[in-house]
């Protein structure tokens, strides 16, 4: 059997929920992923009142729709971001109240706490999102960083975090980290540090999206193969890279999307460099039956236009794996 293909609402949250599960269905999906902003579901009242749960579940319903996964990657970002006046423009008003970093990290930290309480009341498993990091501008930095610099910051990271993790526990929902640059992980390496760091913890996992690996030249296939136990959740994304230099390489340049002198660009599915069916066979190894969730970015084409294609191309893409060996019937009985 298929697995469930949903669509991520972080994208489409100028609309309201009502008018995007109306949407979703035309276009040809079984469920959306709700993002934790806009109109789609409000942490806060989720968290303290089932009964708006149960009215984001009456409203998918309506339109035949279900919903396995929420995600709160604004407030997560904050957890363990140097918090600046960027963050503002994502936080809700009661996160970033006074904007002091400290008061800013404490409440998003809160605020995904709340999250874990809100997807048990809506009755859902998982959590995605970001977690920030105190040392993801050190990536690339002069002078020279310390190795305890880097251990500080995955330190960092746990004290933060197993706070939020116990909820998340105690509560029975885990949290699938989007393994991404600015994140605490952001390739093969680092989230292998960052599992061990929280001691390899079981409600800790990924949500695993190729487009963030690809472009910077981490196997994203065996990423599922390395993490196949933490792959909490999917995003169907795919990305663009160039076969030749660019202007601006994978760093960017500082160019905004759409640039023709970037080296990367995120492309609607199928019409990017992703191998989409060595993803399939890997996360039917890993027995991964979650749903696929297409997260659609493209600077270049109508959104619609996008979703409709990105939904008939996972149609056809995923299946189920073999139950019996391809050559069992010459077994002798």
């Amino acid at each position: 059997m298929a697995r469930p293909l949903t669509l991520f609402t972080g994208q489409w949250a100028d609309l309201t929920l009502e008018v995007m599960a109306q949407k979703a269905k035309a276009f040809g999906y079984d469920g959306l992923e709700l993002a934790c902003w806009g109109d789609h579901f409000n942490v806060v009242q989720a968290a303290k009142d089932k009964a708006y749960c149960d009215d984001r579940h009456a409203i998918l319903a309506k339109h035949g729709l279900k919903t396995w996964a929420i995600s709160n990657h604004l407030a997560g970002q904050a957890v363990c971001d140097p918090i600046d006046a960027r963050h503002q423009s994502i936080l809700p008003a009661h996160v970033w109240g006074d904007g002091k970093p400290a008061e800013v990290q404490k409440r998003a930290a809160e605020e995904m706490m709340l999250t874990a309480q809100a997807a048990k009341n809506l009755g859902v498993k998982v959590v995605n999102g970001f977690t920030g990091s105190k040392i993801w501008p050190f990536l690339y930095s002069f002078p020279p960083v310390s190795d305890a610099q880097i251990e500080d910051g995955f330190a960092d990271f746990a004290a933060r975090w197993n706070l939020i993790l116990d909820e998340f526990k105690k509560c029975g929902v885990k949290f699938a980290l989007e393994v991404h640059p600015t994140e605490i992980a952001f390739d093969i390496v680092s989230a292998e540090r960052a599992l061990a760091a929280l001691g390899r913890r079981p409600e800790f996992g990924f949500n695993y999206d190729p487009s963030h690996l690809g472009y910077q030249g981490v196997d994203y296939v065996a990423f599922i193969r390395k993490f196949a136990d933490r792959i909490y959740h999917v995003h169907m994304k795919d990305v663009y890279w160039s076969s030749q230099p660019t202007e601006a390489g994978v760093f960017g340049g500082h160019t905004k999307f759409g640039d023709a002198r970037r080296f990367w660009e995120f492309r609607s599915l199928g019409r990017g460099c992703v191998k989409f069916e060595e993803i399939i066979r890997a996360l039917n190894q890993a027995n991964y039956q979650g749903p696929l969730s297409v997260e659609w970015e493209d600077i270049g084409m109508d959104r619609e236009h996008g979703a409709v294609e990105s939904a008939a191309f996972v149609r056809k893409l995923d299946f189920a794996p073999s139950a019996v060996a391809f050559d069992a019937a010459f077994e002798k009985k």
